[in-house]
């Protein structure tokens, strides 16, 4: 009788497991599926995992973050450069190397392929729309930092239904 239990709650576990990564994947699927079609492929794609990989490595990388101010301000990749959307402006950022790898990212990749697109039309040899966005680098555990580049777990959503997209972090309107 107590190893039918046993088996039964063993049973149950890996059920319960497969089951949530299931969904988990599905989740990840229907984001990147998303994605793909919101996005209009005319900039190279880097994916998060990559990016971190550059990251840890000291490449040196700019990263540059078209989500407006009160997103960037709730939280943003380390050292990135807020440049915004709506107002961007190429000069703004005239004296950054052209030559550098550049990263632009918004909160899931639309916004920053606009900009990035303007970027090589103006010169930029070497830049990558981040795929996925900060939702993306979120949802795979990466951290986010605060203004002063401390730490946290806060990220915008952008709007209520777009934070849908958001499975990691504390999402945070302001």
């Amino acid at each position: 009788m107590i190893n039918r239990k046993f088996i039964s709650i063993g049973i149950f576990l890996i059920l319960t497991v497969f089951l949530e990564s299931f969904f988990v994947l599905g989740t990840q699927n229907d984001f990147d599926k998303m994605v793909h079609s919101k996005i209009r492929h005319v900039v190279p794609l880097i994916e998060p995992s990559e990016l971190k990989k550059k990251i840890e490595s000291g490449i040196e990388i700019t990263l540059l973050d078209a989500r407006e101010k009160s997103e960037y301000t709730v939280s943003h990749l380390k050292n990135a450069i807020h440049v915004g959307y709506d107002r961007f402006d190429i000069s703004s950022i005239a004296k950054l190397p052209k030559n550098r790898l550049t990263i632009v990212y918004c909160s899931i990749g639309v916004r920053s392929e606009d900009i990035a697109e303007k970027l090589r039309k103006s010169g930029f040899a070497d830049v990558k729309n981040l795929f996925g966005g900060i939702f993306k680098w979120v949802n795979n555990g990466y951290p986010v930092y605060s203004n002063g580049n401390t730490e946290t777990n806060a990220i915008h959503p952008y709007s209520k239904s777009w934070g849908k997209w958001l499975t990691k972090g504390h999402k945070r309107y302001e």
